[in-house]
């Protein structure tokens, strides 16, 4: 079962401050699964804040149809560059469509540009995060799994 950012943060605050770096109002890539199964990725810009992780949306994108239809989502970091120096950052779950005005009104306040009111909301609930560091060109990865 997913949980929440503010969940996964009390659980893990050390990697979740990773994380809120490396992608709140950041352009990460977001992996969805389209009804026929096959994957397709988007560059989007995550919201972190009021312990939720918000996704606005274009209504016409094709990120809305793979998430109504199934919901399943991961989500990576960019890369400042090749050697990883920055590390990764990853989370995978379920984004669930927010319909609730005064939801919207908290994503918007901690949101670092104004969506457009057509924009559709999502929250990325939080199954699995990976972060990864590169200590000498060798990864050191840590896991965190709800429920683990």
């Amino acid at each position: 079962m997913a949980v929440s950012w503010g969940d996964f943060e009390s659980a893990e605050p050390a990697m979740a401050a990773f994380g809120k770096d490396r992608i709140d109002g950041k352009v990460a890539y977001l992996a969805t699964v389209r009804r026929d199964g096959s994957p397709k990725t988007h560059p989007v810009t995550p919201i972190i804040g009021e312990g939720h992780c918000f996704l606005f949306v274009e209504p016409a994108s094709r990120k809305v149809h793979d998430l109504k239809n199934n919901g399943l989502y991961c989500l990576h970091c960019s890369m400042s560059d090749s050697s990883g120096s920055s590390g990764e950052f990853q989370i995978s779950g379920v984004a669930r469509l927010i319909d609730d005005a005064q939801m919207r009104m908290q994503a918007e306040d901690v949101c670092s540009f104004r969506p457009a009111e057509r924009h559709l909301l999502f929250e990325l609930t939080v199954e699995e995060v990976v972060s990864t560091f590169y200590k000498g060109g060798r990864p050191d990865r840590q896991v965190w799994k709800e429920g683990s």
